[in-house]
């Protein structure tokens, strides 16, 4: 996309922590967002939102998080002026409290339109076209051919990956880290991300298909007759007004940007009431001013909080965050109907739950089934991990496993299905309905009657789509997540939904009043993940298989 005027130029990137004794550094501003130029800081801190996006040696929308934050050559990305912690074109937000109607808005006096076009692209876009040279001839693609191809890396794909070697199975393993420890879990290849995993051929001996790039981008492409997705999970965001705002992390950011004695903040409010709101507190002590719930917080947490002095605040709202550039604090009300209140703090940390990654099961036709619980979809599943569609599995988070122990013994079951090992596990079925009101759900409809201020509530960051876009869209008729992407652009951005889909399927289930399963899905189209045309590309000229035993 185009960016910002030529005047901007990027700027180096502050290494967090670099020089400095204090216990606590500044989230870097590293760029604004595209259409009202907020100030943006990293945020998932794994390489998934948009928040991190910088300049490397010529590349454009690079994340940060995956490169390094002292990565020589990481610039900043041009769309400010003349800079990302200091941005003039950030008057945009202020002039339109409300949004700007990209629909219908800049289309009068028509002699003006050419100037409109202008301003628009210059005000739009993450950075400058890449300067980096296309590399030629496009490098050979990588290929492998397996019986077993497991996807991920984390506690349940190396526990089915183990159990295969054991076995005598080599599986080929594919995840976004460092390969490490291959003897263990088959072939491994490392730095690589899976962008697509179209249905299976079911006439081939290796009906699946697995398209893949490595952070070099080459092209990797991995066929098998089975497919385990260890995928994981990842924490979800929330609605609340300055949602976007620097210091708003989720729990996984907090972890990935911290180190042994230094985090990006001193004084974080805990928004969550379970375990990953308690393992959280346990990571920082000293580090944690207040816990905030939806609903009622757990024992376990309730104890440790008390342990650490850290006061507790069950059943509560979050209406805002306190502070324009940075999070200062956050403003709440007890739910009920009861009084408001606020809470200082430099940062908050939302650890209220985790979602699966579904964008593959989506692709490959899985059928999938809304879990009111958790508000998201989850692969419909056998005790085994068997998905609907026949050789592909789901283990772990991505199956809706949380509890390592049991992720593991889920995985080794997985594997023994896999081997054609005598099991009893019934086929997958919808099993109970989960598709009832839950928590989440009572906690929007709570939020959504609340008075609103001035500020913005980014329902979708990436594109920053607001809620007030939504709703006046469900007020015009659209209905379907589907015709709500298409009006308003929410969950087309380099995320592709993640953080922004779940709570929106959940807020047109309520503005609808229909089932969060009747208000449908977005159309997953490869890839997952931006990837270099040049990987597809190598795609075109056959090369001979390694064939893996």
């Amino acid at each position: 996309m185009s960016g910002t005027p030529p005047a901007s130029s990027p700027e180096p990137i502050a290494v967090p922590g670099a020089g400095t004794t204090s216990r606590a550094w500044p989230l870097p501003l590293l760029q604004r967002s595209i259409r009202y130029h907020r100030p943006r800081a990293p945020f998932c801190g794994v390489g998934y939102c948009t928040n991190c996006l910088v300049r490397v040696d010529g590349r454009t929308n690079v994340r940060a998080c995956r490169e390094g934050f002292d990565r020589p050559g990481m610039k900043t990305t041009a769309n400010a002026w003349p800079s990302p912690s200091f941005d003039l074109l950030g008057i945009v937000d202020v002039a339109f409290p409300r949004g700007i109607d990209t629909l219908r808005g800049f289309r009068r006096p028509a002699a003006f339109t050419s100037l409109y076009q202008r301003v628009v692209r210059r005000l739009s876009g993450y950075d400058d076209p890449p300067t980096e040279a296309a590399p030629d001839p496009v490098p050979d693609p990588i290929r492998r051919t397996a019986e077993v191809a497991v996807v991920g890396g984390g506690v349940s794909g190396t526990a089915a990956a183990t159990a295969l070697v054991r076995s005598g199975v080599g599986p080929v393993v594919v995840l976004d880290r460092d390969a490490r420890d291959p003897s263990s879990a088959g072939e491994l290849l490392g730095r690589t991300t899976v962008v697509f995993l179209p249905p299976p051929e079911p006439t081939t001996t290796h009906p699946f298909s697995i398209v893949a790039t490595n952070d070099a981008g080459r092209g990797i492409e991995v066929r098998a007759r089975s497919v385990v997705v260890a995928t994981g999970g990842y924490d979800a965001s929330l609605l609340f007004s300055g949602n976007d705002r620097p210091g708003v992390l989720t729990a996984e950011g907090a972890l990935a940007l911290s180190a042994p004695g230094a985090a990006p903040f001193e004084h974080a409010i805990v928004f969550g009431g379970g375990d990953r709101a308690r393992e959280i507190v346990t990571r920082f002590p000293g580090r944690i001013s207040a816990v905030v719930a939806p609903g009622e917080i757990g024992p376990d947490l309730s104890r440790l909080a008390s342990e650490r002095g850290v006061p507790l605040y069950p059943r509560s709202l979050v209406l805002s965050t306190v502070g324009r550039r940075r999070v200062r604090g956050l403003r709440l009300r007890t739910r009920s109907d009861g009084p408001a209140f606020r809470l200082g703090g430099d940062a908050v940390i939302l650890a209220h739950r985790r979602v699966p990654h579904p964008q593959l099961f989506f692709q490959a036709g899985a059928q999938m089934q809304w879990r009111s619980r958790h508000a998201a979809y989850f692969p419909i599943v056998s005790e085994t991990g068997q998905t609907t569609v026949p050789g592909l599995y789901a283990v772990g988070e991505a199956a809706g496993v949380f509890d390592p122990a049991t992720a593991i013994s889920s995985a080794q079951r997985t594997a023994a299905s896999i081997l054609g090992r005598p099991t009893t596990a019934p086929a997958p079925s919808p099993g109970p309905d989960m598709d009832l009101p839950g928590e989440l759900e009572g906690y929007y409809r709570e939020l959504l009657r609340q008075p609103r201020g001035s500020g913005k509530w980014i329902a979708c960051p990436c594109e920053d789509v607001l809620l007030d876009e939504i709703e006046d869209a469900e007020r015009r008729h659209y209905r379907g997540i589907e015709v709500i992407k298409r009006y308003t652009g929410l969950g087309t951005g380099l995320c592709q939904g993640r953080y922004c889909l779940p709570d929106a399927l959940l807020l047109l289930s309520i503005l609808e009043e229909r089932r969060p399963s009747e208000v449908g899905y977005i159309t997953q189209r490869p890839p997952v993940l931006p990837t270099p045309l040049g990987a597809l590309a190598s795609f075109a000229s056959p090369l001979d298989e390694k064939e893996t035993p």
